[in-house]
């Protein structure tokens, strides 16, 4: 029996603790919130997107940073172990479009919960209200734990503190310190799945628009480097939105200077398609001011900001538009180019994006390379994806291992 502290009692230390346990380890949690979960209560929503019901193979090539790190944890523990565990613990799951997995309940506190349930009947040990302040490594098989209250000893220990993201639930970064201190490299964390902040003021006049299956492309030196489906929204700060956050977390290592973003209004029309359209539109409010006649096409609000970037007056007359004005049209309803201006901040940003460097951390344990001992999982490491339960996945599937490796 290893005696076994879990510092952080979020997603991934709560899977830790749990599959440390059943080990027949002696497992203490460490957290500094009074509750377990903090985080897990407001992840998607309140509703809790446990996961994404695909392959690991699939899961995979929506990790974007560092997925073959992550390979043997997602094969060790997947989606659909991952959605075993929760229904065999008594929690109803069901998916959503998209593959997206959620408590029928609709209540992420539920995924709590289960989790703490889990831990508990395993003989898990929670320390609330304490905040560990240092760790000493002893030798290579004894730490100590420093806390506001007491000071600890034990063989193993496994930071599973978070990054950044919503420091509100009490991330603070502390396990980068932790890790650090370890002899750790920290890849500079940066927010990820967040919204963008836009150059300009265009976007205030479109302020709480949503769109529905617009094309959202992402461009970098001038080259289209991926495209994005579905849906997304004006704010007063620029844009958000499923797609959008999934963009974030593709440039927030990029120097932003180097980005360009761009709306395809109409993706289901081809320019040549869209050109009869406009046409036929044309024809039919020929005596009308364009600015009514572009009302079946886009939204109220869109349709002065996209003549006023295409220098046409709003009260100019159908037919006294000319063939450039009308392709000039054509082409800002298929390229409304945006620039960013920056991120938005972590505490608005989903994940935290960079951590514990992974080239330092065993993959097919979570054990530090540089200490025995000593393990990481969840978003404190270099570890983000896609939006869409993945990222829960990555703290489930770490943590397990985590916890797993630990045994006599």
């Amino acid at each position: 029996m290893k005696i076994v502290a879990v510092i952080g009692a979020g997603a991934a230390g709560l899977m830790a603790a749990y599959a440390s346990a059943i080990n027949g380890n002696r497992v203490t949690v460490f957290e500094k919130n009074e509750k377990c979960g903090k985080k897990i209560y407001i992840t998607g929503k309140g509703r809790c997107n446990v996961t994404h019901e695909c392959a690991p193979d699939e899961f995979l090539q929506n990790v974007v940073t560092n997925s073959k790190f992550l390979t043997g944890a997602i094969y060790s523990f997947s989606p659909g172990k991952t959605m075993q565990f929760f229904e065999d613990g008594g929690l109803a799951l069901k998916t959503e479009r998209g593959d997206r997995v959620f408590p029928v309940s609709d209540k992420a506190s539920d995924v709590t919960k289960c989790l703490e349930k889990y831990c508990l009947n395993a003989g898990v040990r929670f320390n609330f209200g304490e905040k560990v302040l240092k760790i000493s490594i002893l030798n290579s098989t004894m730490f100590d734990i420093i806390t506001q209250i007491s000071n600890y000893s034990f063989d193993n220990i496994i930071i599973s503190t978070g990054g950044l993201s919503y420091p509100s639930t009490g991330s603070d970064g502390d396990g980068y310190k932790f890790a650090e201190q370890a002899g750790h490299k920290i890849i500079e964390p940066k927010p990820s799945l967040c919204g963008l902040n836009l150059k300009g003021s265009y976007f205030k006049k479109l302020q709480g628009l949503t769109l529905k299956n617009v094309k959202l492309n992402l461009f970098i030196n001038g080259k289209r480097k991926n495209e994005f489906f579905g849906e997304m929204l004006f704010t007063h700060f620029g844009i958000s939105g499923p797609i959008v956050l999934s963009v974030s977390s593709l440039i927030n290592r990029c120097d932003l200077n180097t980005v360009k973003l761009s709306i395809d209004f109409k993706p289901a029309l081809s320019e040549e398609q869209l050109d009869v359209r406009l046409l036929r539109d044309f024809d039919k409010y020929k005596n009308r001011d364009i600015s009514n006649c572009l009302k079946e096409l886009l939204p109220n609000a869109l349709i002065p900001v996209v003549l006023d970037r295409c220098a046409i007056p709003h009260n100019k007359k159908i037919n006294a538009v000319t063939r450039n004005e009308r392709q000039s049209l054509l082409t800002t309803v298929k390229n409304f180019d945006m620039i960013i201006m920056s991120l938005r901040g972590f505490d608005e940003a989903i994940v935290t994006a960079g951590g514990v460097d992974v080239k330092e951390i065993n993959p097919k344990t979570m054990e530090s390379k540089l200490v025995k001992g000593l393990y990481f999982c969840g978003e404190v490491l270099d570890l983000d994806a896609l939006t869409g339960g993945f990222n829960l996945q990555i703290a489930f599937s770490t943590g397990f291992v985590a916890g797993n490796s630990i045994k006599d």
